[in-house]
């Protein structure tokens, strides 16, 4: 696949998510280098939908560590259970905040991000990474964003080591 995307602007943003999916799968078939994939993922989500901040977190050494992102700089090492990231990955699930100042222990990384949805990717049955997705507008994620990111991560799932 050409490194371009194809996404109309004026798309609901489920029909967003849905051709943007199987461009990004198309991406990364083929593509054995991790990092590679990861930062292309990163900024085919942050083109597409126009995000605030688009990155992962990897889990090393019983901490989340900075992977590939897009966007302004960001908190490089978040630890098991702490904000919104570190919640995630401690309970194996998404989670959706509509406003991070509302989130008990939220890490402010930017103080121009305002909700944030979290969505954690598996290997072997543990959590592996997150995908952290910033708006710097309230309340805009909601259940579309939650149904095609999970997707999206099991399309990232089958090429992390």
């Amino acid at each position: 696949m050409a490194e371009e995307l194809n996404i109309i602007t004026s798309a609901s943003k489920a029909e967003k998510y849905q051709s943007l999916l199987p461009q990004i799968e198309g991406l990364v078939t083929g593509e054995r280098d991790v990092t590679a994939n990861l930062a292309n993922v990163a900024a085919a989500l942050k083109q597409a939908m126009n995000f605030f901040w688009v990155g992962f977190y990897l889990v090393k050494e019983n901490q989340l560590v900075l992977g590939p992102f897009q966007g302004p700089i960001a908190c490089t090492r978040i630890n098991f259970g702490k904000g919104v990231c570190g919640t995630s990955w401690k309970e194996g699930k998404t989670i959706v905040v509509p406003d991070v100042d509302a989130f008990p222990g939220h890490i402010a990384c930017s103080s121009a991000s305002k909700s944030e949805i979290v969505v954690p990717g598996f290997k072997d049955g543990k959590v592996c990474m997150v995908l952290d997705v910033d708006s710097d507008v309230l309340n805009d994620f909601d259940e579309t964003d939650q149904v095609y990111l999970e997707q999206l991560m099991k399309i990232v799932e089958q090429f992390y080591y």
